[in-house]
């Protein structure tokens, strides 16, 4: 079924779902939320647009029931970890890549994907002041690397650029919608096998438009953008990994283990500490951070989110 032209804001989601099926269903199932959700503000009255929207929640109803076992589908604290947990991998993926001056254009999909990511986050309510940073880098570098190798111009690594780039604010000189996924899907080497059969969601597509779709730009002055310093990911990092053509080049080393907090490893509650159900709720979180981070082998992440939750949960204060 195409996707109806009023709808073509979410064709980008939908299409990130459709990548992750076989892969990460979780994905899937959010993006596909998301989509839904932003297609219901943005035409959910016209018939064409009706039964578009109503087919894809068909589509939801039917993941919901085979995932019913998933706690990222039942619960949502896991389901806003694992989400988030992902998107960061990516735009870990993607920052290493940038800094270590290897540019190519599956790292720029893995930004792109990034910020897209973080937009579906808002399924689990607002987004924390550092995910909006995050994502706004995201989409600039996505934007500006884009543009510098289709100029034939060498990007500068990190955030250096954003000092002179008078059309940051923009998203670039053109600006990045994911034009350039809108007909490939993937930025790899080589075509997906013929022999490749399409999964469930190819019963929803999107037929290409005849140009990018518009994205809303930011204000921000991305020159205020606090980006984590050195945000390298693990060499096992799981999110957009080159294709096996580039597996050759140099794989960088995985971030250190940060210090444990000896003073936590007999941690008690200390006395007239009133914990609220916001404090549980957090501490439930970071607990399930670490083990999201875990999954992936990032002994780092495990260790910083269940620290946090230690002393979250012995001191009422994070």
């Amino acid at each position: 079924m195409a996707l109806p032209a009023q709808l073509r804001p979410i064709q980008h989601y939908l299409r990130t779902a459709q990548e992750h099926e076989n892969r990460d269903p979780v994905v899937t199932y959010y993006c596909r939320l998301y989509a839904m959700q932003t297609g219901m503000k943005l035409d959910s009255k016209t018939p064409e647009c009706r039964k578009f929207l109503v087919k894809l929640m068909d589509q939801l109803e039917s993941m919901k029931k085979e995932l019913s076992d998933n706690e990222s589908i039942t619960q949502e604290v896991v389901g806003n970890a694992h989400i988030e947990n992902y998107a960061l991998k990516l735009f870990m993926y993607a920052d290493n890549e940038d800094r270590g001056e290897r540019f190519h254009k599956n790292m720029i999909k893995s930004f792109y994907t990034s910020s897209l990511l973080l937009d579906v986050l808002s399924v689990f309510g607002e987004l924390s002041e550092e995910n909006i940073q995050h994502r706004k880098y995201a989409r600039w570098k996505a934007t500006y690397i884009h543009n510098c190798l289709k100029n034939g111009e060498t990007p500068q690594p990190g955030p250096a650029a954003m000092e002179g780039d008078e059309e940051a604010d923009e998203f670039g000189a053109e600006g990045f919608s994911g034009q350039a996924f809108s007909h490939g899907g993937s930025f790899r080497a080589d075509p997906p096998s013929q022999d490749q059969s399409p999964g469930p969601s190819s019963e929803i597509g999107f037929a290409p438009g005849p140009g990018p779709v518009p994205m809303d730009p930011p204000t921000t002055n991305y020159n205020n953008i606090q980006i984590p310093p050195g945000a390298h990911a693990p060499s096992n990092s799981p999110a957009e990994l080159p294709h096996p053509s580039e597996a050759a080049k140099p794989v960088p080393a995985p971030r250190s283990v940060p210090t444990v907090d000896h003073t936590l490893l007999n941690a008690q509650q200390q006395g007239g500490v009133h914990l609220t159900p916001e404090d549980f709720t957090r501490a439930q979180k970071f607990c399930k951070y670490a083990g999201s981070a875990l999954q992936y082998e990032d002994v780092g992440t495990a260790i910083q989110n269940l620290q946090k939750a230690l002393k979250l949960l012995t001191t009422g204060k994070e």
